[in-house]
């Protein structure tokens, strides 16, 4: 049988292989989404452009799978606090990237709670992501405090928790509507009192 041969520890992944996995990523974030975490995983490659074995050799197994899109799109998001900051003043980062965060609920929304079911200690997928929210955040708000946009008493993560709080207690789909005028409402509230 032959061997196969996989890149050595430390070293990037062909680029081609890197453009494979971003693709199988994004179509299972699509499925996730769109159907559920039970999703077939023939499907999502088919919808990737790739076979089963390219997908099952990048994620073996569903649980894999569904740690890499959560991983993903949490760190997309941290990585887009540092875009943001570049090219926006800081209160348009900072609401921007709350809207951004909004779509971000919904994946988590679909894969939490799959993940929790799937794997038998989620909290380390969690805690890393929890890290890197909690840090673009506070980086955010720190930047519009420092711009004189936003009072000096608001604590970055109330802003995370309410958007949060709206998804959990929306019953309806259309929860994504309420949590985008509420991220105006924070912001309004957020201002310094004159």
């Amino acid at each position: 049988m032959p061997k196969k041969h996989f890149p050595a520890p430390g070293r990037k992944p062909r680029s081609d292989a890197q453009r494979n996995r971003e693709r199988i990523l994004e179509a299972a974030k699509k499925a996730f989404t769109r159907s559920g975490a039970n999703t077939s995983l023939d499907d999502i490659a088919k919808q990737a452009g790739v076979g089963p074995g390219t997908l099952y050799r990048h994620f073996p197994t569903r649980e894999e799978l569904l740690q890499a899109v959560y991983r993903s799109e949490l760190e997309r998001l941290a990585a887009a606090e540092r875009k943001f900051a570049q090219i926006m003043p800081p209160i348009e980062a900072l609401r921007t990237w709350l809207l951004l965060f909004v779509d971000a609920i919904e994946t988590k929304q679909i894969i939490a709670p799959a993940l929790q079911t799937l794997i038998g200690d989620p909290k380390k997928v969690f805690a890393a992501s929890y890290a890197q929210i909690d840090q673009a955040i506070h980086a955010l708000v720190e930047r519009a405090i420092e711009s004189g946009d936003i009072r000096k008493d608001l604590e970055p993560f109330d802003l995370v928790r309410a958007l949060i709080g709206v998804s959990n207690v929306a019953s309806s789909p259309d929860w994504q509507q309420s949590a985008r005028r509420l991220v105006d409402i924070l912001i309004t509230g957020s201002r310094p009192t004159k």
